[in-house]
């Protein structure tokens, strides 16, 4: 399994510096207070990155809510399994 794993990264990294050397080339990348030169492969991997922060935050934020949704449920259950085993211990009126 190490293997694979050590495998898989190399050929990550190798396809990476493929990508990188065939995208050498210089973008002018503009921005708000001026602009700069950057390599084209450096400005698509920040934006690759920045994407995958951005799904990452939302994913967080989904699951953030549905852990806060959880623990209300859990909650909620624990009160009426209280109220119902009160209930069970009362004596039975005829």
């Amino acid at each position: 399994m190490r293997l694979i794993r050590f495998l898989l990264l190399l050929l990550v990294v190798m396809l990476g510096a493929a990508f990188a050397l065939l995208n050498a080339g210089p973008v002018l990348l503009d921005y708000y207070y001026g602009s700069i030169e950057l390599p084209l492969a450096l400005v698509i991997t920040a934006a690759l990155l920045l994407g995958a922060l951005a799904g990452v935050l939302a994913a967080l934020a989904s699951g953030l809510r549905v852990r806060r949704e959880l623990a209300s449920l859990k909650r909620s259950h624990r009160l009426d399994r209280q109220e119902i085993d009160n209930l069970r211990a009362l004596p039975v009126k005829d």
